[in-house]
């Protein structure tokens, strides 16, 4: 038998919810991702696909089927970011990929991109830095904004090498949000198909917090407590980092993880700071944004 998910007709991470509640729990079944109708999809929506994907197979599911966008605007930017290059090892694709040759300047800073391990951290770090630092200049932060993001990319992709148990994605792109807030806005997104915040931080903090362990706990010890799986001293510090630097550039950090969202909510944003009971899935999700300045 086969289930059809609806992709959202925006896919980004204000649908993700929705998203995941047509998920659900899968059973004995294959699923088909029914992307016809859809009309944006974010680096947030694009690689939150692939790590389910990547679920799915590890969870020796069927291999699932994905429709691509009629839209073929949409589908070309799909292709840009390199998500097609990569699902085509986790789905079964149905519909004409289009073909993407290479040019020169681009707004996909870094295209979809697998992290298995550390060697794969520092080799995203090195490829961006350069594109990011012009695309923060444009957006009017000052030089040394370029070090914090590099920083903020890399501690979030290392979470993770840390703590997910298996592989996961990253995509980093800048475009104008029309939709939300009317600026330019550079945007990190990583996502992975492993245990999860509550899951991993269990060993060292489930005890210790008691009948109160739940996934928003998780979030809340792993953001504003700084703790993690290992009791070295200095680690689980990469997340209080990536906090600081949102803070100080007006920007907003999420993280997704099991049935609860924690945010950074700046200003300029109507998210709630801590979600609980959404629809579960699989790892854990993080988004952060960076905005233009509103001088620029």
């Amino acid at each position: 038998m086969t289930r059809v998910v609806e992709i959202p007709v925006n896919f980004d991470h204000d649908t993700f919810d929705q998203f995941a509640r047509a998920f659900g729990t899968p059973e004995d079944e294959r699923l088909l991702f029914d992307a016809h109708a859809t009309k944006w999809g974010s680096p947030y929506g694009l690689i939150g696909l692939l790590a389910i994907g990547q679920w799915l197979l590890e969870q020796q599911q069927a291999k699932p089927l994905l429709t691509i966008p009629n839209d073929r605007e949409v589908a070309h930017y799909w292709a840009r970011t390199g998500f097609f290059r990569h699902a085509d090892d986790l789905f079964e694709l149905h519909g004409k990929v289009p073909y993407v040759g290479t040019t020169g300047s681009s707004d996909v800073l870094l295209e979809v991109t697998p992290v298995r391990g550390a060697d794969d951290v520092h080799s995203v770090v090195d490829r961006i830095q350069d594109r990011a630092a012009a695309i923060l200049r444009e957006l009017g932060l000052e030089p040394q904004a370029t070090m914090g993001f590099a920083m903020a990319l890399s501690e979030a992709c290392q979470n993770i090498v840390e703590h997910a148990g298996t592989g996961g994605w990253v995509a980093v792109q800048a475009y104008h949000w029309r939709r939300r807030l009317g600026r330019r806005v550079a945007v990190i997104a990583v996502a992975d198909a492993g245990v999860g915040f509550r899951t991993s931080l269990a060993p060292t903090q489930a005890k210790r917090v008691g009948d109160r362990w739940s996934d928003a706990t998780a979030l809340e010890a792993a953001l504003f407590q700084g703790v993690s799986r290992f009791r070295d001293p200095g680690r689980g510090q990469g997340l209080t980092g990536m906090r600081r630097y949102v803070g100080r550039w007006e920007g907003k950090l999420s993280l997704r993880s099991g049935t609860a969202r924690l945010s950074i909510v700046p200003g300029w944003d109507d998210d709630v700071p801590m979600a609980e009971g959404l629809p579960p899935f699989p790892g854990s999700q993080v988004q952060l944004i960076i905005p233009a300045q509103q001088s620029n």
